[in-house]
């Protein structure tokens, strides 16, 4: 570079030495290492992996996962333009969340908030609200599950008033904290919050950028609905978590098999197992929780087994404790939660 201290003849050589700097940077700067179609292919290939997300089994799908996710930090480590550094965060971060709702549906809570700081940093660095909006429901969503009620309630609030419109990711966010009050057994703070995801349902201005398991649609509303009855607790919120339980149920179901959110719709399941129970319907608890087996058997999550856990401490309260149904019902779930046999080698099982 051109230094003040060099002795130069003449103000020409000042001048032409300073140009030819200037040109060497522009042959530098002008240099990128994401091709043409580069980042089309990446977007392509994550939209898919989202879209096909909830209705494959989530390690392999996680593995895909991280193959994307590398190509993606592997170009951000090379040079590229600025805008092209921003789509490439944003690709990231998407990842990133992805991984983080895999890693919890595979029950390694750690991992899942590890990914999810990961992209709510790339969210920050793509300048993306929305994707800002939903990673942090993801942490909401892992502190809860967790059972750190307060945390998902303080994360989830964390960001309510700087963020608006950010298509279903704002609903989820406040569904999400309207769970949480109901676990600890806060019944205005549950209709404050459903009412902040009603409005955010009707206020979006836009269509959620990514879909499939990304977005947040009415049926998935409509149960988280329902778990904050459940908790509740009383038998006109039993009544009312068993609407809605039904008719996101019904929701489900209508989607081709192919695209059907089978964890969801096993939650939702469970919910209206547990306001069953909650009445007395211990025929009717048992038909949902049978379905579930059923629905779940190729595609176990985390989430699905703990609230499957939670409907078999309902069935040990001391008026179901004399019933051959109810400690069937017991046994089935305790069969169908135990983990998996070791593999031998070879990948076999005993």
């Amino acid at each position: 570079m051109l230094t003040f201290g060099h002795s130069f003849e003449t103000e020409a050589e000042v001048i032409m030495s300073a140009a030819r700097e200037s040109a060497h940077f522009t042959q530098y700067a002008g240099r990128t290492n994401v091709g043409p179609h580069t980042l089309e292919q990446l977007d392509a290939d994550l939209r898919n992996l989202i879209k096909a997300y909830p209705g494959r089994p989530v390690f392999p799908t996680f593995l895909e996962l991280v193959d994307l996710r590398n190509r993606a930090f592997e170009l951000l480590e090379g040079q590229h333009y600025p805008t092209q550094g921003r789509d490439l965060y944003l690709i990231a971060g998407v990842t990133c969340g992805v991984m983080s709702n895999a890693s919890f549906d595979l029950g390694h809570m750690d991992a899942a908030a590890t990914q999810a700081r990961t992209a709510y940093l790339c969210a920050e660095l793509a300048g993306s609200d929305w994707l800002r909006t939903w990673v942090r429901g993801m942490q909401s969503l892992i502190a809860y599950w967790g059972d750190h009620f307060d945390e998902a309630i303080s994360l989830a609030s964390s960001i309510r008033e700087t963020v608006s419109g950010q298509g279903s990711a704002t609903v989820r966010l406040a569904s999400i904290e309207a769970r949480a009050h109901a676990r600890v057994g806060n019944a205005e703070g549950v209709e404050t919050a459903l009412a902040a995801a009603a409005s955010a349902r009707e206020t979006a201005d836009h269509p959620d950028e990514y879909g499939g398991m990304m977005a947040f649609p009415v049926e998935k509303q409509l149960f988280y609905g329902s778990t904050c009855q459940v908790w509740l607790g009383g038998q006109p919120r039993m009544h009312r978590a068993a609407r809605e339980a039904s008719q996101a149920v019904s929701m489900f179901e209508q989607a081709p098999p192919g695209q059907r959110r089978i964890g969801e719709m096993c939650l939702a399941r469970l919910d209206l197992a547990a306001a069953r129970l909650g009445s007395g319907e211990l025929d009717g608890t048992a038909e949902q929780v049978h379905a579930v087996f059923t629905d779940a058997a190729n595609r176990r999550t985390d989430s699905v087994r703990r609230r499957l856990q939670q409907v078999r401490t309902q069935l040990e309260a001391p008026r179901m404790r004399t019933s051959p149904l109810a400690a069937a019902l017991r046994d089935e779930i305790i069969e169908f939660c135990a983990p998996p046999p070791p593999a031998l080698p070879g990948g076999h099982t005993p």
